[in-house]
């Protein structure tokens, strides 16, 4: 299937997923795996979680790094290229238009409404995406992965710790323990 029609369809996936999600990367994150994973079987879920992990801690938005990476794994560098377009052209158009009308747009109540609307939905999907990532992660068994997500809201929300010092406190943590792993594994 690794063919013009697969750019095509690559194309279109992306447009559609750009288009019709609201809310970055974390909503883009199920969407691709309802139609990578679990329709067509590109890859795996672990698969996606390591390019989730990659798109968060690149620069840009995840969204369109998640999408890139998607189209790199399915057709190469011409799949990363066409998911990078496919992505990115529904932000640009939607911008376009809405800064060429910014002051009609921004004192519309039904607009405002829109928006308001928009913001439990992203809500609501975050929540599903934590659900479903959270079953995954725990379905392996390992301790480590399991304390991860509850220590890392009991010191964010409850310790108020800043969110980059938990970052670099659980990638520091990572590192370490590959390392450990690493040298495990040669002696």
């Amino acid at each position: 299937m690794k063919s013009w029609k697969t750019g095509i369809w690559l194309f279109g996936v992306n447009l559609y997923i750009s288009t019709f999600t609201f809310g970055g990367g974390y909503v883009v994150i199920p969407m691709i795996r309802k139609i990578f994973v679990q329709q067509k079987q590109l890859f795996t879920e672990s698969e996606l979680l390591e390019m989730a992990a990659i798109a968060q801690s690149s620069p840009g938005a995840i969204a369109v790094n998640l999408s890139v990476l998607a189209g790199r794994r399915t057709l190469g560098l011409a799949g990363a290229l066409i998911s990078a377009v496919g992505a990115v052209l529904p932000s640009f158009i939607i911008l376009a238009l809405i800064s060429s009308c910014y002051d009609a747009f921004r004192t519309q109540p039904v607009i405002n409404a829109c928006l308001k609307g928009m913001e439990a939905g992203v809500a609501a999907l975050i929540v599903q995406l934590v659900y479903e990532m959270s079953a995954a992660i725990l379905k392996q068994k390992q301790t480590l992965h399991s304390l991860i997500l509850p220590v890392t809201f009991f010191c964010g929300f409850i310790l108020e710790i800043p969110a980059m010092t938990l970052l670099l406190f659980w990638a520091g943590l990572s590192l370490v323990l590959s390392f450990l792993d690493y040298r495990r594994a040669r002696a």
